[in-house]
Order: structure tokens, then sequence, then C-alpha cells
């Protein structure tokens, strides 16, 4: 109960801050289009297919029970694999996040076009993303001491308009590393900055939602048994907060399973292992599990115990 308590508190404190409100990943490059609305799939940089749909559930802090943060998120892109000069890339991406009592559902569509001259080399995207976003607060699960605090009684929710924007280049890296791939980008998900007000009988209270300024950087080097090497790393800025880097090296083996490990500026370390059934299970589509465990060693209190993360991916060629 006492956890309970103190992440409560720590979300009413910061909802009139300016710390971090989107959705985070362990496997961030499973989720690289919702992070960046102009990034390539991992898929096609690594299978070389223009097809992706997937889902992806997570559980943050599991030492705090019920009232630990949990996200599930549903994606799909394309992109016009025999394109020149502007390939086109379409998706969209649904996202549900609930910490305790607050939480947002979001529904976006993906547009972006990549200036290249064969999409299968490299190419420089501007992508955006659009859509709804409902923010919600359920006031009747928080125990206040107060039975006339301005949250008593509380239960709503407000839809805006959101926005993202992103820009993404990745390249062959040519000459004796031909098989390989560089990528980067930078993206604002969260384009639009707004105060969400609710009121009641008793008063009001507010939260106010900030731009965040994400970069993504990684390499993809491949080995002539099929198995490759990706080191990578995604820096996160929001205003007023500290700047937060993760990085992370996977290893997938020639066979189907991949491991990987990282950690981040926040103190957090992680760990990752899946599986890939493709081309070597004689398959002509790629079917991906995979699994993140992250565990937090900086403290502000109890323990918050481990954050456990599925995704499943299917990719396929048309």
């Amino acid at each position: 109960m006492t956890r309970v308590c103190l992440l409560v508190i720590f979300l009413l404190t910061t909802a009139v801050s300016f710390a971090q409100q989107l959705s985070l990943f362990t496997q961030y490059r499973e989720n690289q289009t919702i992070i960046n609305p102009a990034a390539v799939e991992s898929d096609f940089l690594a299978y070389g297919n223009n097809i992706t749909v997937g889902a992806s559930y997570r559980s943050q802090w599991s030492g705090f029970g019920g009232a630990a943060p949990k996200t599930q998120v549903l994606r799909a892109s394309w992109i016009n694999a025999s394109g020149s000069g502007v390939a086109p890339m379409f998706g969209g991406q649904v996202i549900n996040d609930q910490t305790g009592p607050t939480g947002f559902t979001g529904f976006y569509g993906r547009i972006a076009g990549v200036l290249t001259e064969d999409p299968e080399y490299g190419g420089f995207s501007i992508g955006l993303s659009a859509g709804m976003v409902q923010y919600r607060i359920r006031s009747s699960e928080i125990k206040l001491r107060d039975e006339n605090d301005a949250l008593a009684g509380v239960d709503q929710g407000q839809m805006f308009p959101d926005i993202g924007v992103g820009m993404f280049f990745y390249k062959a890296v040519g000459g004796r590393f031909a098989d390989d791939y560089f990528y980067a980008g930078l993206s604002v998900p969260q384009a639009f900055g707004l105060d969400l007000t609710f009121t009641n009988e008793q008063g009001e209270f507010f939260t106010k939602r900030v731009q965040h300024f994400y970069g993504q950087v990684g390499y993809y080097k491949f080995f002539r048994n099929d198995g490759f090497l990706e080191p990578s790393m995604w820096v996160k800025y929001t205003p007023n907060a500290p700047v937060n880097v993760d990085v992370n090296l996977r290893y997938q083996l020639p066979t189907a399973l991949w491991i990987g490990a990282g950690g981040s500026s926040a103190g957090a370390v992680h760990l990752e292992t899946g599986f890939v059934l493709g081309e070597n299970a004689g398959l002509s589509n790629t079917f991906r599990l995979g699994y993140g465990f992250d565990y937090n060693f900086s403290t502000f209190g109890p323990s918050t115990g481990g954050t456990h993360e599925l995704n499943l991916t299917l990719s396929f060629q048309n």
C-alpha cells in the first residue's frame, strides 16, 4: 500500500512538472516508427521485408502492482521498396498507456517520403504522424485524505489532436561493408504542447504536456553466416528534465535466436532475447517474438521492481 501511495504522490507531483510523458520501450528498435514517423522499419533493413505488422505489451515497475505503468501498442507500416525519386511510406498505430489512475489512448496515421535512387540502398526520409489522443483520469481510484480535495469525484477524459514529425537517414555502407547499414534520425513525436485542465465543483487541476525531442542512431553489421550485430542508441530530451540516453547491443545468431543487452543514463539495465522464424525455417514470411527486461538501480524510494516487455512482429514482401 505504501508503494501505491508513493506512486500516486509521484504522479500528482509530476502532473504540473515537465517530466517524461510518452511511453518508453526496452526493445525500442521494434517501435522505431512510433519514436520517429520518418523511420524505416528494422524488418526492411535487416530482412528486406517492406510490410510489417506488430504488437507489444509492456509492464513497467512490477513492484508497484496494479498501479504500475502498462502500455499496449498495435502498429503497421509499408514502404514502396521498388520506388525511386520519392518512395512513399504509410502506416499507423494505436497506443494505450495506463499509469495508476491516469492514462491516454492515441490513434495515429503515418505518412512519409523517402528521397532515394533505390530504397534498398538508402535514402533520406521526412515523415508526419497525425491522430487523436484521449487523456483521462480516474480519481475515484485515488484515496484522498481530504474528501473536499479538488480531485475528489473527477473521472474525466479529454480529446486532443496530436502531430509528430521526424527525419531519418539510412545508407548501405558500400565497399567491403556492402551489406551493412548505418541509420540516424531526429524526431518530435509529440509536437503539440498544451495544458490539460480538469474541473469539478470543488475546483480544478491541470497537467502540462510538453514536446519531446528524440534522436536515434544505429548500425547493422552483417556476417557471412547470416547473423548480424546491431549497436544502437536512443537519446531523449524533454525541457527541464535530464537528457536520457539508452544504448543497446543486439546480436542475431546464425540460428533463430537473438540476444541483447544495454543500459541507460537513468540507471537502468536492459536484457533481451527472442527468436526469428523466416528463411531459416523455410518460410516466405518473417515472424519474430522478443522479450525484454529492465531493472533500474537508481533509488528514489522503495524498489520499483523490474519491467517486462513482449513484442510480436510479422513482416513480408508484397
